[in-house]
């Protein structure tokens, strides 16, 4: 696999870079040891400053690495520097809330004096996806380094040039050489690295087979890691819901990043009596949609960020038309230069078809009708995964229900699923375990050590 800027919307080949010899690796994991040694002794005003100047550093310079994520994946413009203002908020959330969250815990017990202290781990391996660079690894890297661990970073192949900018902006903000490394490795690299005792733990953000992959090597090493992987979810729009709202937020949920989202909704599970009318409404929007450019700043919709993606997502749709699925809009490739795919909405999905049981990572909407919220919870955990869910109704019953019976790790009601540094972010089921941000996402990545002197 090359590690290389490919621009998605021409194809054009920028960057070329050489994967790192097993020397230079073992060189960085040595540093990231020795390194760890001092860091970890360092005060958390210490850390604090530095990842405030961080975020100072990412607004001063958002224009600048949004349109790098732009040049790298597609992203489009605006979307991008929104990204880069949310990896500031992230870092000033840690470094105003690493005391609160990292403060010993006193426990009344048999001893003179008991607590709970959180004490870093050491190295902690990041492999990131590309479908928001600057993002995943700010919410790893914020609580981590707080935390005092170090950062060991393998982002994906096609996003080279945002993770070497992820570590300069860290060095420009005065942390220490050897706090966060970007490893540029290629995939069958990873296990070598995981393996290493220098190596304390891993956090993926990826696919369910990378996940299963890097799971499996960290069981066998008995090494904590924590997953976040692939998503279905459901928007469940009931009777009662406010079917304009519903819809409007509808596109931002499935279109956004090009649709190249695991929170995005990607099942759209409608009430039959308001089935005909959101259906109406979201064709409607999706017509106004603009495609093109991502640098220009009016485009919507850009390119998908791999010849891949493009290939797997018109496969998914064919397949599913020809098993008896119906377009409402879109489906049919887009003869251009670029990974372009339109915006499509498929309703009628059969059943065993991709429509039905495969996640669809494209800025393709899957509509479904049911009678009622029964069926619509059945329809929501039928899927393997569990990431988020929303759901749209006014009933505080039908809410009550939803919050007990959804499997999902975060279930949004009349609103947007989203990650917010305040809350807990995670899945279940095939969509990963363990949680980021918010307190227990620090407290994965540290020694939570209880103390007892008589």
């Amino acid at each position: 696999m090359t590690i290389a800027t490919i621009n998605p919307f021409n194809g054009e080949t920028l960057q070329i870079f050489t994967p790192l010899t097993s020397e230079e690796i073992n060189q960085k994991l040595a540093l990231a040891v020795s390194t760890f040694q001092d860091y970890r002794l360092t005060s958390l005003e210490f850390r604090g400053e530095r990842l405030l100047k961080t975020a100072e550093i990412l607004e001063v310079n958002r224009e600048k690495y949004a349109k790098l994520m732009t040049i790298e994946m597609g992203k489009p413009i605006k979307q991008a520097v929104a990204e880069i203002n949310k990896c500031a908020v992230v870092c000033r959330f840690y470094a105003e809330n690493a005391q609160k969250f990292l403060t010993p815990k006193y426990i009344d017990t048999d001893a003179s004096e008991s607590f709970v202290t959180y004490q870093p781990l050491g190295a902690i391996l990041a492999v990131m996806p590309w479908n928001f660079p600057f993002w995943q690894v700010f919410r790893f890297l914020s609580p981590a380094l707080m935390a005092g661990n170090v950062g060991l970073l393998k982002h994906a192949s096609n996003v080279p040039q945002c993770a070497l900018a992820i570590e300069s902006v860290l060095l420009s903000a005065g942390f220490p050489e050897g706090v966060f490394q970007t490893l540029l490795i290629e995939s069958p690299q990873v296990e070598k690295v995981l393996r290493d005792s220098r190596v304390k733990a891993v956090t993926l953000t990826g696919s369910e087979l990378a996940g299963k992959s890097v799971a499996s090597i960290a069981g066998q090493e008995l090494k904590k890691s924590v997953l976040e992987l692939g998503g279905s979810d459901p928007f469940i729009v009931l009777d009662d819901a406010n079917i304009e709202e519903a819809t409007e937020v509808a596109v931002t949920a499935r279109m956004l990043n090009n649709g190249q989202t695991c929170i995005a909704a990607k099942r759209f599970i409608l009430h039959n009596s308001i089935a005909d009318e959101f259906e109406k409404l979201l064709v409607e929007k999706y017509h106004n949609l603009i495609l093109g450019d991502p640098l220009e700043p009016n485009t919507d919709i850009g390119p998908l960020a791999t010849p891949n993606i493009l290939k797997d997502i018109t496969h998914q749709v064919s397949k599913t038309i020809e098993m008896g699925g119906k377009v409402l809009i879109g489906g049919q490739t887009i003869e251009n230069k670029g990974n372009f795919y339109p915006p499509t909405i498929l309703t009628n999905i059969p059943v065993n078809s991709p429509g039905m049981i495969e996640e669809f990572f494209g800025p393709v909407a899957l509509l479904f009708r049911v009678n009622n919220l029964q069926e619509a919870i059945e329809l929501a955990n039928s899927t393997i995964f569990g990431l988020g869910a929303s759901i749209w109704t006014k009933n505080e019953e039908n809410i009550k229900i939803a919050v007990r019976d959804i499997e999902v790790g975060a279930l949004f009601i009349n609103g947007l699923v989203k990650s917010d540094p305040r809350l807990p972010f995670g899945g279940t089921k095939s969509s990963g375990y363990g949680r980021e941000l918010s307190m227990e996402g620090m407290h994965e990545f540290v020694n939570i050590k209880t103390v007892w002197q008589k």
